[in-house]
């Protein structure tokens, strides 16, 4: 019944092999396609973000291109305001103590991370030292430092200076207890063990979301600093941390350098200004050999603004005491000004001292004497006139009587 199918069937097979046959003898004539290439990526645009390898946590992060051009523009270390303004004495408030809060780091910050409602560890040590402020003998500062380098810190420990102490694992709960026992009473927390800290601690501004010029200069400056600190061997002398806010956003960079002096107290000096080639001089002339840049320097823990201290008034680590030696020579001064007087101490605790005053007194004494003496001269010679005076009238007398005698005779 289906026979008469079977060859319209056949025919259609035949012509799709057909087909096939030709498409596959056309293919063996035609060269080969050259496979194609993926198009080249498009440049980025100016804004475009990179990825850069962070100075502070050594991990790479995402930074806009233009970032790195703002080191020599306008809010890195060419900018025009660099060098304008008078940095000596601009550590304002003054203050003679420094808590710094290690907590996450300057991308993490807010612009005010100790009021950030965020944050809720930053922001209840601020108010505690708010409201204990007038409880609190020392005046105090607090900063939040991130990404310690050298020394091992984790959010909630806490660095004090000049103590150079530190406690580990503050919690929110935990703060009324360590603002009470150890900056109001002055004594350990009961809550944790100091540990003591050692060598040189250098804190570089570095809260880009406060101020873009510290964001744009801090970071350099800690990579340079890292840089010198590892060529020199001193990874285990000096610390570098970055800090939030500290005050003169105009003179980034901006850092802090607390070091032992020769007696062992601890200095906090600022320095403004400060770009990576200063960091050598840093590190020789200030930790190394006690001396303050003078150029660079912005005031130091403990000293009042207006007390107009100068650079080489310092006494610093293996540094000299200029002021000592001022004081020496205003003493040597003075002793001019002062009368002169003499001691030559003799034997058996005998003492020959001449005092000043007792040549004074009797310089007066023999001066009274001389007055009375010419006073005494002077009358004596007024007398003696008058005695003369009496003995020529009586001769005079004499003579006017023996005339009228011989007239009369």
């Amino acid at each position: 019944m289906h026979l008469h199918s079977l060859p319209s069937r056949s025919l259609i097979f035949a012509a799709e092999g057909h087909r096939h046959l030709h498409l596959h003898r056309t293919s063996l004539l035609l060269p080969a396609a050259a496979p194609r290439r993926p198009p080249p990526p498009l440049p980025p645009p100016p804004d475009a973000a990179v990825s850069v390898r962070s100075p502070i946590h050594g991990r790479r992060r995402r930074q806009p291109r233009d970032d790195l051009r703002r080191r020599r523009g306008k809010f890195g270390f060419q900018r025009p305001e660099m060098y304008k303004g008078t940095l000596a004495n601009t550590v304002d408030p003054p203050y003679d103590r420094h808590v710094f809060l290690c907590f996450k780091g300057p991308e993490s910050w807010t612009p005010k991370v100790e009021d950030a409602d965020t944050e809720m560890l930053p922001k209840l040590l601020g108010s505690a030292l708010k409201a204990r402020k007038s409880d609190i003998p020392v005046k105090t500062r607090l900063t939040m430092c991130g990404g310690c380098s050298g020394i091992d810190c984790s959010d909630g420990d806490v660095l004090i200076f000049p103590e150079m102490i530190k406690y580990k694992g503050l919690t929110e709960s935990g703060v009324d207890s360590f603002v009470e026992d150890v900056l109001v009473n002055g004594k350990p927390w009961a809550s944790g063990v100091p540990e003591t800290l050692t060598g040189s601690h250098i804190f570089v501004c570095a809260h880009g979301s406060r101020d873009r010029r510290c964001g744009v200069c801090g970071p350099p400056l800690m990579e340079k600093l890292n840089e010198e600190i590892e060529s020199r061997q001193l990874k285990d002398q000096v610390f570098v941390s970055p800090c939030s806010h500290i005050g003169g956003h105009k003179y980034a960079g901006n850092l802090i350098v607390f070091s032992p002096d020769s007696e062992g107290t601890i200095t906090g000096h600022w320095y403004g200004y400060v770009t990576p080639d200063d960091v050598p001089e840093i590190l020789e002339q200030h930790i190394g050999q006690g001396k303050v840049i003078e150029r660079l320097w912005r005031g130091q823990m403990g000293a009042s603004a207006g007390e107009g201290q100068k650079a080489d008034e310092q006494k610093l680590p293996n540094g000299t005491d200029h002021k000592e030696s001022r004081k020496h020579e205003e003493s040597i001064v003075e002793e001019k000004k002062e009368p002169a007087s003499g001691c030559c101490q003799g034997v058996n605790g005998f003492s020959c001292c001449r005092d000043g005053n007792l040549d004074q007194s009797s310089t007066s004494e023999e001066e009274k004497q001389e007055k009375k003496f010419s006073f005494l001269v002077g009358k004596w010679e007024q007398s003696e006139v008058l005695t003369a005076a009496a003995i020529v009238g009586a001769v005079a007398t004499v003579a006017v009587a023996y005339s009228f005698y011989r007239r009369s005779c």
